[in-house]
């Protein structure tokens, strides 16, 4: 098990195990919500994720029809991805983890649309979307 939380403290959570899948993504909305050339990102596995603190401080926001992101409502910590859909799929932050998730990224997307004054100069692979 892994726990995590925002920057003030407030809120933490806990995942029983994170996917492999782990992605940077140089999208403009995670640019902005992370306030950084990308955010990166880890799929949890269905059903292992809770909140064991300040859940009531979360709020949530609409970025897309499709996909919720949530934040601490205290310091604004980039929390989750949730993609609704016929499975719900919840992506954390890979950075509001405490320790080492014992996985690395694999990839970077949305490449096509990544900050002009970011060099990716690392080995994995990149795609223009989503792969």
């Amino acid at each position: 098990m892994l726990e995590g939380g925002c920057l003030c403290g407030r809120v933490r959570y806990q995942v029983d195990s994170l996917d492999d899948d782990v992605s940077h993504c140089h999208c403009s909305m995670c640019r902005k919500a992370h306030g950084a050339a990308f955010g990166t990102y880890a799929a949890v596995k269905p059903g292992g994720f809770r909140w064991l603190q300040g859940e009531t401080l979360v709020k949530e926001y609409a970025s897309t029809p499709q996909v919720t992101r949530t934040f601490g409502g205290h310091c604004g910590t980039t929390l989750q991805f949730i993609v609704e859909g016929e499975t719900r799929k919840i992506d954390v932050a890979l950075g509001t983890l405490d320790g080492d998730p014992g996985i690395r990224p694999r990839y970077h997307i949305f490449t096509d649309s990544k900050a002009p004054w970011f060099e990716i100069t690392d080995n994995l692979l990149q795609y223009k979307t989503r792969p």
